[in-house]
C-alpha cells in the first residue's frame, strides 16, 4: 500500500514557464503527493536558460536531484526518461488519475491532440485521455494562432482543461514568485489539493464579514 496521500503525472515540456513546474512539484511533494515526473530535452534547455538549476542527465540522477532539492521523500519522485515504455505513465493500469503537463508547448500541444505517442509525455496524456483520467495542460505562448486555438478546443472537447499560464493581478502581487504561485495555486485547485498559496476570489470578503 502507497504511503502517499495520491499520485499525480507531472510532465514539464519545452515552453517558458518552468518555474511554474517547479513549484508546483514543490507543492505537490509538500502536500504527500507521489510525483511521476517526465522532462523533455526541450525543458532541460528552457531550464538552463531561465533558472538557476543545473539539471543532471540521465533520469536517476534528476531523480536524486529533486529530491535532494525538494527534501522528498524517499521514492516520492520518479522520473522517467522519453522513451521508458515500462513506466507506470504508459498504461491504463498503473498511470495516476491525474496528469498535468506544466508548461505545455504548443508541440506538445498538437502531438497530444493528435495523439501521435511518440514518447512517454504524448503517451502518458493519451492514457490519460482515452481512460477518461483528469488532463491538465498549462500553455504558455502568445499570441495562440488559430493552430493551437483548434488543438486546445479538440482537446477541452475531449476532457481535458486548459489551463494558461495566465496569472491574475487581484491579489496585489509584489513579486515574480507570487504571480508564479497564482498560477500554481490554480492548478492545484483543480487537482484538489488544499493550496494556501493565495486565497480564493471572495474569501477576504467572508473572513471580513464574520
Amino acid at each position: 500500500m502507497s504511503d502517499f496521500k495520491q499520485r499525480v503525472t507531472l510532465a514539464i515540456t519545452g515552453a517558458s514557464g518552468v518555474q511554474y513546474a517547479i513549484r508546483l512539484l514543490q507543492c505537490l511533494v509538500a502536500a504527500e503527493v507521489q510525483v511521476f515526473v517526465m522532462i523533455s530535452q526541450a525543458a532541460k534547455v528552457v531550464t538552463a536558460t531561465e533558472t538557476t538549476l543545473q539539471l543532471p542527465g540521465g533520469s536517476a540522477e534528476q531523480e536524486r536531484f529533486f529530491t535532494q532539492l525538494l527534501s522528498a521523500k524517499p521514492n516520492q519522485i520518479k522520473v522517467f526518461s522519453r522513451e521508458q515504455w515500462m513506466a507506470p505513465v504508459a498504461s491504463g493500469s498503473g498511470a495516476p488519475s491525474t496528469m498535468v503537463v506544466c508548461p505545455c508547448s504548443t508541440g506538445s500541444l498538437s502531438a497530444i491532440a493528435t495523439g501521435a505517442s511518440n514518447n512517454l509525455i504524448e503517451r502518458a496524456a493519451d492514457v490519460a485521455l482515452k481512460e477518461r483520467r483528469q488532463l491538465i495542460l498549462v500553455p504558455r505562448e502568445a499570441p495562440y494562432s488559430e493552430i493551437h486555438l483548434e488543438n486546445m478546443l479538440k482537446l477541452t472537447r475531449m476532457g481535458a482543461v486548459i489551463l494558461p499560464a495566465s496569472p491574475g493581478f487581484y491579489h496585489q502581487p509584489k513579486c515574480i514568485e507570487d504571480l508564479v504561485d497564482f498560477v500554481v495555486a490554480r492548478i492545484l485547485s483543480q487537482i484538489g489539493i488544499e493550496q494556501t498559496l493565495m486565497p480564493r476570489w471572495g474569501e477576504s470578503l467572508i473572513s471580513s464579514s464574520d
